[in-house]
């Protein structure tokens, strides 16, 4: 019998915890964001029967065309933003997203806290680090990260609580962790996203407090 994304997601969730306790760490300390970018309502609904609650989504149309839906159907779905933000989509993603993690310029802060205040919502908020200082890749590069945080409290009166990292692909990732931790503990945030389905495990001695799964759960990606 072929393997569903229900299968995956309890195998995951088993890996999950088995990484924690092989770290030391307590059953439960490591959140699974399950990455439904591309999947559609149809797709995403297993997952959610099977109790998956926290989701994460690349971009705002995307997600505001088939979130509220599934909202209406579950109840306590918490929807992370995952991907780069435009700033002239800072005003859907305050009103749909609970966390934004791609946080990564000042433009984006302050078109973040306008949204903010004239909304009266307060989604939880990381900063996204170009960890391996890709062009490619959006981010804050490393060394200017602490400064960053720093602005967004004092500056633009935001309550960053963490950081995101994707490491380079072709890299053993182990290397990259252990410098988001690192500015991590500078920056006193205390919620790491990091670790994602082909290296998810690595991230959990590192004090990943979340991991964000998409292929291992829903399979290959049918569109990018």
């Amino acid at each position: 019998m072929s393997e569903t994304a229900v299968d995956r997601l309890r195998d995951i969730r088993a890996r999950i915890r088995a990484a924690e306790a092989e770290a030391g760490r307590a059953s439960g300390s490591v959140e699974l964001v399950a990455v439904s970018k591309t999947f559609d309502a149809d797709e995403i609904r297993p997952v959610l029967e099977a109790g998956q609650r926290v989701f994460g989504e690349n971009r705002v149309q995307e997600a505001a065309a088939k979130w509220p839906g599934l909202r209406a159907e579950f109840a306590g779905v918490a929807l992370h933003l995952i991907g780069p933000l435009q700033s002239n989509k800072a005003a859907e993603a305050v009103a749909l997203f609970d966390v934004i993690e791609t946080v990564d310029r000042d433009k984006i802060a302050r078109e973040i806290a306008k949204e903010m205040a004239r909304q009266g919502r307060r989604p939880r908020l990381l900063v996204q680090v170009d960890i391996g200082e890709e062009a490619q890749k959006a981010g804050i590069p490393p060394r200017e990260a602490a400064g960053f945080v720093r602005r967004c409290r004092d500056e633009h009166g935001l309550a960053v609580e963490g950081l995101m990292c994707i490491p380079p692909v072709a890299e053993h990732p182990g290397p990259y962790f252990a410098l988001l931790q690192t500015i991590a503990a500078q920056t006193g945030v205390e919620r790491l996203s990091m670790g994602m389905s082909g290296d998810f495990e690595r991230a959990v001695p590192f004090g990943a407090t979340s991991v964000r799964v998409g292929s291992a759960i829903f399979g290959a990606r049918p569109r990018p």
